[in-house]
């Protein structure tokens, strides 16, 4: 005789009880993929995983992965080095130790025109200016990407507007899980009579330029230093007087503020916008052996100019009696200073006071700090580095 269920009572058989499938288990390959995607994003960091196994080997050598982990460490994405311009090329100059030090022909560019000059470096990005056709050129040094943006037909020739400066700046909010970074150029210019200023926005995603804006300056116009982006806002000194241009990439508004030192002449070596210390807009000047940090802020009687900190650098450098101290570049995402302490550059730390000490250098020129997570390639010194794993898995 057979219970309702179908089970045999004779025989002593149980009623099967039905349980829930057993949750499937997280495929090895997804969950080592996530460990992975964790490592520091320092050039060693993939090519040493890359030794563990064949598996490993397989997994950090997928353009799929790459992309996630630059995707992932962009927003920390260590500084690398600075690039130098001479004549027709761009050079590269490591600023890491082994075995992070990347050699300088991993990232170089040679160009049609001798007169083609660096004009921004930021978010993995350069922006190079060819005057001859007029275009810019946007190039990735990690993938060797080169796009060229055509200069709207107002700031060409013929036009009506004068050329003056521009920058370059991943599309904000993208994570860009494509080949390529998007990116937008933000392009500053001015009128023939030096009277009024304009500036208009390229995005890579429309392939077009946006409206142009303007705004009243006073005659400070030409602009020689890069650009430096604090939140949404891109900054450039004015000269021959100094003053700051604002470019308000959210709201599309320009500005013209007071520098700190609005009474004086500006020098490319001596005077930079910063970040200031805990944010918002700063401002650093060289006078003799002290670094004077400045920093904007909201008082009582309005917004002024306030001096948060100076810096004695002939305590932290031992300084070169052959000249000055010269300001040759700054890398805005964490505020080092390139300083040229007579023939020899140094990177000072403006938070912490950290100096690094780098080599002499033979021709003074702006240096362009270049920070990107690399990914290129699973050797440091170039392509693979065809040792052999350790194992397989």
């Amino acid at each position: 005789m057979s219970s309702e269920d179908g089970s045999n009572s004779m025989t002593g058989g149980r009623r099967r009880s039905s349980s829930p499938a057993a949750a499937s288990m997280p495929d090895v390959d997804d969950l080592l993929i996530e460990i992975l995607l964790r490592l520091p994003p320092t050039p060693s960091s993939l090519p040493r995983a890359s030794l563990v196994c064949k598996r490993w080997r397989r997994l950090v050598s997928a353009p799929a992965f790459a992309r996630s982990f630059r995707a992932r460490h962009r927003r920390n994405a260590p500084l690398l080095g600075f690039f130098t311009q001479r004549e027709s090329s761009i050079s590269f100059t490591s600023t890491l130790d082994p075995p992070d030090r990347l050699p300088s022909e991993h990232f170089s560019l040679d160009l049609d025109e001798d007169r083609c000059r660096i004009l921004s470096c930021r978010h993995g990005l350069v922006l190079i200016h060819n005057p001859m056709d007029p275009q810019f050129l946007v190039w990735e040094p990690v993938t060797g990407d080169l796009s060229h943006v055509a200069l709207p037909p107002e700031f060409s020739e013929g036009g009506s507007l004068v050329f003056q400066h521009a920058a370059v700046l991943r599309t904000p909010g993208d994570a860009g899980e494509g080949h390529s970074i998007p990116f937008l150029v933000a392009l500053v210019g001015s009128d023939r009579a030096s009277t009024r200023v304009f500036a208009c926005v390229y995005s890579s995603h429309t392939g077009a330029w946006g409206n142009i804006i303007s705004t009243a300056c006073p005659s400070n116009v030409p602009m020689y230093a890069s650009s430096t982006l604090i939140g949404s806002c891109l900054y450039w000194l004015l000269g021959p007087m100094m003053a700051i241009l604002e470019f308000d990439l959210d709201r599309c508004f320009l500005a013209v503020i007071d520098a700190p030192l609005n009474n004086c002449y500006y020098d490319v070596f001596q005077h930079r916008v910063m970040p200031a210390e805990g944010g918002g807009l700063g401002f650093l000047c060289l006078s003799g052996c002290n670094a004077q940090l400045w920093m904007r802020k909201m008082s009582s009687d309005g917004i002024a100019w306030v001096l948060r900190r100076t810096i004695e650098l002939d305590k932290l450098l031992s300084l070169n009696s052959e000249g000055a101290l010269l300001i040759l570049g700054l890398a805005e995402e964490d505020n080092m200073s390139f300083l040229l302490n007579g023939i020899d550059v140094t990177m000072v730390q403006l938070g912490s006071n950290q100096v690094k000490e780098l080599f002499p250098i033979q021709n003074i020129g702006i240096h362009h700090p270049f920070a990107s997570v690399y990914t290129a390639g699973m050797g440091i010194c170039g392509g693979h580095d065809g040792a052999e794993p350790l194992h397989d898995t």
